[in-house]
């Protein structure tokens, strides 16, 4: 198994029910408990609540990275990235890249799925939506 250390965060306290405009009483868990019994999963032996775990950055971190700090790239707009060295695999071509990582906590908008990564990579004729593609990370130097 490998293990990644990641940062526990805040969540939105919907999962627990602690959030001021929580929609669900009592928390969402709470409420899907029954569901996920009848689908043959017993949520009795866990803490009613989700705890969050921010791996995404820490990655990056443990990846060979380039650059992490903060930019402040549009008048009052500033938000902490971290790009790591990445190469990318299609079709046996090879290209060299940058895993473009914003912080979330800094991030204004447009956000990714957590399983979706963005990289920064020259023009490649051929690319799109379907695309079957290899990404190696780099190891950072111990």
């Amino acid at each position: 198994m490998k293990w990644l250390t990641g940062k526990i965060v805040a969540g939105y306290g919907v999962a627990s029910g602690r959030a001021k405009d929580c929609p669900f009483p009592g928390g969402s868990i709470r409420l899907q408990q029954p569901f996920f019994a009848a689908a043959g999963i017993d949520l009795s032996p866990y803490h009613l609540a989700t705890l969050n775990v921010d791996l995404a950055l820490h990655v990056a971190q443990q990846a060979a990275v380039v650059f992490d700090g903060r930019l402040r790239w549009h008048g009052d707009l500033e938000e902490h990235f971290v790009l790591s060295k990445i190469a990318l695999q299609v079709d046996g071509q090879r290209y060299a890249g940058l895993w473009y990582c914003p912080d979330p906590a800094t991030k204004v908008d447009h956000f990714q799925r957590p399983s979706v990564v963005e990289l920064l990579l020259p023009w490649i004729d051929g690319l799109s939506t379907g695309t079957p593609v290899e990404v190696g990370f780099f190891e950072a130097a111990q």
